[in-house]
């Protein structure tokens, strides 16, 4: 994170600007760029299982018109497993010249290198996690993760007047990744040893070229405040895709001791199809302000994907063309300036898969397609010493894959889930150097519509949870000012059960993980920080299967510095 300046999440079916119309809500992560006074930043620190990190970075202004930021940070780590070496390096710099008052023009370029811990769970031996195998790595000797991913862009913004602004972004971001493990480990009662199966590589290298042109007028409709934004947008991405399918392999280890072996490849790893995708966008949003309590807002979006990929073994080509329509409405009342109360609705598309790996029954379907509703409030108390948000939600996305009921060797377009829930967040300064940050999640998810085959006969899994999802979260922290230049804080965090299989018959228990924060202001310009996170070691599972758990962080301390000047 250290190359980010900061990250907005922006809630519900605002996605008709951002993003390809998707329902949920947009995430935008935004880097560090040239500021109005030179800066100089530095970070160092050091953590549990050989974990460092080093961070630089520079910017300011260079003459009148042109400015300059540059940073640079590396992470590693030996991991929570044995063989579990984990590094990134992340380099960002960028350009931003204004010739003008009205005009700025920034070039920048990110680039990452990601070597992540290749651990892929831990079996399950009687049903549990056994002490003895915790911090085991099952994969194998010469197992590989590398990702790499370089992002130049071009934005140019134009404000010929207080009424129009036009925004201009053009970019490049090529991205290969390199993958080859063992993934599934399966304890095996008789023999007292584990069976690794799904000797997996995979291969991607994808090129992507767009172009992103919004203009924004403010201008009065009927005498009322009025903003429009108009624009379109364009990609083009060629990807290729090698693997070692079908991914055979299999091998029996000690759960105790594991040997980890090498790497088997029974079917050849070699490119199998590759595919060019040309995406294209018109979108337009607007909110027409009625009176200083009450605004509208409202959007469409209309998407086109003309897809085409070749089997590179048998030369098969096949494509298709999607094409989807979406859009939102809404309304915002702020009956008192401390108090914000919203709704709105918005449709969504997805395609069933990724786009740009679509298989070809995937291109013989439509786009997964979706409805939001919402509403919430959002209010500050006692003049900013409490605030709270809450929202209720209900999202339904239909069109997607299930066994036909006439014919279960048959996959039709039928299927249906969704989520409907509540989401509150808070904060309250309490006095004395405390406040407390609370925020949480319930919902029901569900299948709507859904048959599975099993055995023979089809059953319809109407009505579960969809595997992985938990149906509550939760997240709170207790900080204190003591003295002056020294804060500590003590965070709990909670999960809710997950499902590992439609029929809601396994489950992945529920966990909640505490950890501490403790921060020293030494002073205007060096700042100590020390935390400790899961501070009482405990074995919980993020993720699980029918045979293994992919286990959560130890405990972990980290003692960092970090400089400004």
């Amino acid at each position: 994170p250290w190359t980010v300046d900061s990250v907005q999440v922006l809630r519900g079916p605002a996605s008709v600007l951002y993003g390809e119309g998707a329902i949920g809500g947009a995430v935008n992560v935004i880097p560090r760029r040239p500021g109005k006074a030179m800066q100089f930043d530095g970070q160092a620190g050091i953590g549990s299982r050989g974990t460092y990190r080093r961070a630089a970075g520079a910017g300011g202004p260079v003459g009148e018109t042109l400015g300059f930021r540059v940073d640079a940070s590396r992470v590693a780590s030996n991991g929570q497993v044995d063989r579990g070496d984990s590094e990134s390096l992340a380099i960002s710099g960028s350009l931003v010249w204004e010739p003008t008052s009205g005009l700025s023009i920034l070039l920048s370029h990110d680039y990452g290198d990601q070597e992540p811990e290749q651990y892929f769970g831990t079996p399950l031996i009687g049903g549990r996690i056994r002490d003895d195998t915790r911090d085991r790595n099952y994969n194998v000797l010469d197992s590989r993760m590398r990702f790499t991913d370089a992002w130049t862009q071009l934005r140019t913004t134009w404000k010929p007047n207080d009424a129009v602004t036009v925004r201009n972004v053009l970019f490049h971001l090529n991205s290969e990744r390199r993958y080859r493990n063992v993934e599934s480990y399966a304890f095996q009662p008789i023999s007292g040893l584990v069976r690794r199966t799904n000797y997996i590589a995979i291969g991607h290298d994808q090129d992507q070229v767009g172009n992103r042109l919004d203009v924004t007028i403010n201008h009065g409709v009927l005498a009322l405040a009025n903003t429009l934004v108009v624009g379109v947008e364009f990609n083009d991405i060629d990807f290729l895709h090698t693997n070692n399918s079908p991914f055979g392999g299999s091998s029996l280890v000690d759960p105790a001791n594991p040997q980890p072996g090498g790497f088997i490849d029974l079917s050849g790893y070699s490119p199998r199809f590759k595919t060019n995708t040309e995406q294209a966008a018109v979108f337009l949003e607007d909110r027409l302000i009625l009176s200083d309590k009450l605004s509208l807002v409202g959007g469409l979006r209309y998407d086109t994907a003309d897809f085409e990929r070749v089997e590179l073994v048998t030369g098969q080509r096949f494509g298709a063309n999607f094409k989807n329509l979406t859009g939102r409405i809404g309304a915002v009342f702020q009956p008192v300036p401390t108090l914000s109360i919203y709704g709105q609705f918005g449709t969504g598309t997805d395609p069933l898969g990724s786009l740009i790996t679509s298989s070809l029954q995937q291109t013989t379907f439509d786009n997964a397609t979706g409805r939001q509703f919402e509403v919430g409030l959002k209010q500050v108390l006692m003049g900013g010493r409490i605030e709270y948000t809450l929202a209720a939600y209900d999202i339904l996305k239909k069109n997607l894959l299930s066994r036909d009921p006439l014919n279960p060797a048959l996959t039709q377009q039928i299927g249906a889930r969704g989520s409907r829930g509540l989401e509150a967040s808070a904060y309250a300064s309490l006095g004395a150097g405390w406040s407390v940050e609370v925020n949480g999640t319930v919902l029901e998810a569900r299948f709507e519509d859904f048959r599975e085959l099993v055995g023979s006969g089809l059953v319809s899994r109407a009505g579960k949870t969809p595997p992985g999802v938990p149906e509550e979260t939760a997240n709170a922290w207790l900080n204190w000012n003591f003295l002056p230049a020294w804060r500590a804080a003590a965070g709990v965090r909670y999960v809710g059960k997950r499902y590992v299989d439609n029929a809601n018959t396994l489950i992945v228990p529920s966990y909640e993980v505490v950890d501490f924060d403790l921060r020293w202001k030494v002073s205007d310009r060096l700042t100590a920080h020390a935390g400790v996170r899961n501070a009482f070691d405990k074995v919980y599972a993020v993720t699980g299967g029918l045979d293994q758990r992919l286990l959560g962080t130890p405990r972990t301390f980290e003692l960092r510095l970090t400089a400004q000047y």
